[in-house]
């Protein structure tokens, strides 16, 4: 699945929970993707909240295979900025 799909999946959480802060999911090379103002865009933009994850681990988060808070226990997952941010995911993922 390419991130494109996986922002296009993330816009329609946000369409039905959307959040009052920014997310930015870091994939290194394969790129990034910021949720902010209720929309996914595929941009490198500041947020309050970075979470950096391999496009692979975006894909099982996203389709329900990885459980965020064991991937983050194993170092799959690494966050920075307001963690309290990370939380209200589950609201846009699930």
């Amino acid at each position: 699945m390419a991130l494109a799909d996986i922002a296009q999946k993330m816009q329609s959480g946000l369409d039905k929970h959307p959040l009052e802060n920014s997310i930015k999911f870091d994939c290194g090379d394969a790129g990034a993707i910021t949720l902010a103002d209720g929309s996914a865009h595929l941009a490198d933009q500041d947020a309050d909240c970075t979470i950096k994850i391999s496009e692979t681990n975006l894909e099982k988060l996203i389709a329900g295979q990885l459980n965020p808070m064991t991937a983050f226990a194993m170092g799959k997952i690494k966050v920075s900025g307001d963690m309290s941010v990370a939380l209200k995911l589950s609201q846009v993922l699930g």
